[in-house]
């Protein structure tokens, strides 16, 4: 999306916002999740060639990397699973650990999504739900807050 506060020298934006991406354990599994409980939608999918993608990312070949694509609301969430290059296990993610904490979306219905979370392979943080909010983690641990619909009348609007 180009805006006027950001031109570029042919008049055009110089920064898009492209996508955020997670690494998953089992990509079928994550697009399951992402898809069913949360509403997100396929959008493409790539078989990245290892020569440059190891370089890229920092990752000796090889690598076998799939990257699915999904979308939702504007949001691109990428998928990634380097079959041939798994990465080690860790900790659970922490709020306060430096890098991206957490995944927002408000929902219509906070007790239906977590029942939808569920089934589709994530774990309800239940000493956090707040009625209005709650922690979720998706099948790889990854922390997803869910808010209530009424919520994003909260913010002033948008620029």
């Amino acid at each position: 999306m180009t805006t006027a506060e950001d031109p570029g020298p042919d008049g055009e934006a110089s920064v898009a916002f492209n996508h955020v991406g997670l690494c998953v354990r089992d990509v079928a599994k994550s697009r399951h999740f992402y898809e069913e409980a949360l509403g997100f939608r396929h959008w493409w999918e790539l078989d990245a060639p290892d020569e440059g993608t190891g370089r890229l990312l920092r990752i000796p070949e090889p690598i076998g990397l799939h990257a699915v694509y999904l979308i939702r609301d504007g949001l691109v969430l990428e998928l990634l699973d380097f079959s041939k290059a798994p990465g080690p296990e860790r900790d659970e993610r922490v709020m306060n650990e430096r890098g991206l904490t957490h995944l927002s979306l408000s929902v219509r219905d906070i007790p239906a999504a977590l029942e939808k979370v569920r089934a589709c392979g994530g774990t309800v943080l239940e000493d956090t739900d707040l009625g209005a909010a709650v922690m979720v983690r998706d099948p790889d641990g990854q922390l997803v807050e869910l808010t209530s619909w009424q919520w994003l009348s909260t913010p002033p609007p948008r620029p």
